[in-house]
């Protein structure tokens, strides 16, 4: 099993929203290193850290789980939607999503700034300088560490 963490902005698809969907498809990721963890790396039953991005303060929610491995992402050939991109087509899809399911909300979100002052977070991509990717790995020490400064136990997950 691996663990990620996936970024979605609250006004666009929040924490609360994927409690009361139960799943939802990951669409939109238009950056090629995203899509391929989504499309290489990602395997059904992988931990996600589900995290409010472009809020204040930035903070990891939930823990979600992958349902559904890499498929086409539909968004991009509908001419409607704000992912359209039309050098995607049917038999050459550029862009893929997975789905995902909520697991359980933290008990207290994980906020940015008390991940930067948790030593034991140090190496962790997501606190990196310029690091912006949507989707990106975190190792098992690192996800156990933010659940538990979230309330919950990531072994009981």
């Amino acid at each position: 099993m691996a663990f990620w963490l996936m970024k979605s902005e609250p006004h666009v698809y929040p924490w609360e929203q994927l409690m009361e969907d139960g799943e939802t498809h990951w669409d939109g990721v238009r950056n090629y290193q995203a899509r391929n963890i989504m499309r290489d790396d990602m395997k059904i039953g992988d931990l996600v850290l589900f995290y409010h991005s472009n809020c204040k303060p930035p903070h990891v929610a939930g823990v979600a789980r992958v349902c559904r491995e890499a498929y086409p992402d539909f968004t991009a050939l509908d001419p409607k939607s704000n992912y359209f991109d039309p050098k995607s087509s049917p038999d050459n899809p550029r862009w893929m999503m997975v789905d995902i399911e909520a697991l359980q909300g933290l008990t207290e979100v994980v906020s940015l700034g008390e991940m930067r002052e948790n030593a034991g977070l140090e190496g962790m991509p997501l606190l990196q300088r310029g690091q912006r990717l949507s989707v990106q790995p975190v190792s098992s020490e690192h996800f156990a560490i933010v659940c538990q400064m979230g309330g919950i136990i990531a072994s009981s997950l």
